[in-house]
């Protein structure tokens, strides 16, 4: 089969969509022909037209969904789209207006939430997956200029992934905190970090390919981002490399992280400093590791290319 991700950013940004579209193309492209179109050419129909394809996924939504929506009235395509905006308008758009063969939703909850919508469009669960090799508790570690325990948190420094509260959580126990991320927050965590944690916090940006390494060197993960997360690739990230998490009490993130963490209501800034207090005692052994294996990316990857052959068969 002929397929295309239109990824916009593919080239320049590394979030998890990005991550996602990286890691099953080099899966899929092991059976099948896989492209990927990014920058201007991600929204392009005269591209995918020319191509041929039997398979557009629009990872960038709204305009994009609804432009590639239209083309299949002359590419004849199946289309599908993922889930990664989360609940709300953007994926409400990408399942009842752009209409896709299939929509493939990250979660249970969120496949619920979906059908809802999903008027003519199939809706499928696979979630997100993990690259257990790179990610693992084994191997190359950095030096964080930080005393221990050391807490981290990875996400865009935008307000709803709420690094304040992990800020004002951290201030309450005697531990460490190291935020990666990029955003428009910078300056304004930066500034609360240091009058409330000072020395004990530290906010950095690292490549991807370094990321390993970041999680191998801390005791504890956590991200307090709102309920409309989509997934949380980072959740994984660190399970795999054998850190117990503390995230917030929902649906989604208790599917996702099982007994390999701490759920509690972030909003409360006293219950998520004892949360974290209790993760760092706690001794998770094997068990973040066993969760993050329920994720392989190659598990994903087959599940995506069994959902493809049912959509060309209909």
């Amino acid at each position: 089969m002929k397929v295309v991700f239109l990824s916009r950013h593919q080239k320049n940004i590394e979030r998890g969509a990005e991550v996602f579209v990286k890691e099953l193309t080099e899966r899929l492209s092991k059976k099948n022909h896989v492209d990927i179109f990014s920058g201007q050419k991600a929204d392009s129909i005269k591209s995918i037209l020319n191509g041929k394809y039997d398979i557009v996924i629009p990872v960038n939504g709204r305009f994009q969904s609804l432009k590639m929506s239209l083309g299949r009235l002359i590419g004849k395509y199946k289309l599908l789209i993922t889930g990664h905006s989360g609940r709300g308008w953007d994926d409400i758009l990408n399942i009842a207006v752009a209409k896709p063969d299939v929509f493939v939703a990250l979660t249970d909850i969120l496949a619920s939430w979906a059908k809802k919508y999903a008027w003519g469009t199939e809706v499928e669960k696979i979630p997100n997956g993990i690259d257990l090799k790179k990610f693992s508790p084994k191997g190359e570690r950095i030096e964080l200029d930080l005393p221990r325990p050391i807490i981290l948190s990875v996400g865009a420094l935008v307000w709803y992934k709420h690094h304040e509260r992990i800020i004002d959580a951290a201030a309450k126990i005697n531990a460490s905190l190291l935020i990666v991320g990029e955003g428009p927050l910078k300056e304004s965590l930066e500034k609360e970090g240091r009058i409330k944690l000072g020395d004990r916090f530290m906010i950095k940006s690292y490549k991807n390919a370094d990321m390993p390494k970041v999680y191998r060197s801390v005791d504890l993960f956590t991200l307090p981002s709102w309920d409309r997360e989509a997934f949380g690739i980072v959740y994984l990230e660190a399970m795999a490399s054998g850190l117990g998490v503390v995230a917030p009490d929902d649906l989604s993130r208790k599917e996702i992280i099982g007994d390999a963490g701490v759920l509690v209501n972030t909003a409360d800034i006293f219950a998520y400093s004892q949360a974290l207090e209790k993760a760092l005692a706690f001794d998770w052994k094997n068990k973040p590791r066993q969760q993050a294996e329920k994720f392989s990316w190659d598990e994903v990857a087959r599940k995506y290319e069994n959902v493809m052959t049912k959509m060309l068969k209909k």
